[in-house]
């Protein structure tokens, strides 16, 4: 018989306690980190607008929505970003019908998103007036695009070389001009249960 099996009863329990909170706190852990980069991930993203709407579903006007991760809004109208996370070379063009991410020995393919895009910008721009709503599909730095970039499609670093953070001076000024298109935009949207995190691209 092993010693172990001779423990007595409270040190069993000591024991299994301490592996219990062990777990827990490696997964608390986890989880903080995850949120902490969430978070990072958000602000970098919101960091061009004056105003933001997060997780939201905008009607499709054919009684149905359309998930958006972020609609912001910028000195040059509406932004609707679909934020995609994976991991790898993407090999993507705009008359593909899949893209392709290679990581290591991995390899999948999801639907080209661009479609998806014009749709959702399509469903913003028929709330939002006169405000120009422009679109892009944003990667995180975790993807790498050997073959180029398709059209719209942007790896987040470069979100604010084509969208220069506000400036504090500006932003009467775009309120001013689109403030009303921009309230239309929000009241007709609502909170979406696909909030982040959520599988962006999956094998």
């Amino acid at each position: 018989m092993s010693k172990m099996s001779g423990l007595p009863p409270l040190t069993w329990v000591l024991v299994v306690c301490g592996a219990a909170a062990g777990w827990g706190l490696s997964w608390l852990w986890r989880w903080y980190r995850q949120r902490r980069a969430r978070k990072a991930l958000i602000a970098s993203i919101t960091a061009v607008a004056v105003d933001s709407l997060i997780d939201i579903l905008v009607p499709d006007g054919m009684g149905g929505s359309f998930h958006c991760d972020f609609v912001l809004l910028t000195p040059r109208g509406a932004v609707v970003v679909d934020l995609r996370d994976v991991s790898g070379n993407v090999f993507g063009g705009d008359q593909m019908d899949k893209w392709t991410v290679m990581d290591g020995a991995q390899r999948f393919t999801f639907v080209n998103p661009q479609s998806a895009l014009y749709d959702r910008v399509a469903a913003v721009k028929a709330l939002s007036g006169e405000m120009p709503v422009e679109g892009r599909v944003v990667f995180t730095r975790r993807a790498k695009f050997p073959k180029g970039l398709p059209k719209w499609t942007l790896v987040i670093d470069a979100l604010r070389s084509e969208f220069p953070p506000v400036e504090p001076a500006v932003v009467s000024g775009v309120m001013e001009h689109f403030g009303e298109s921009w309230q239309g935009v929000r009241r007709s949207v609502a909170p979406s249960s696909l909030a982040q995190p959520r599988p962006l691209a999956a094998p």
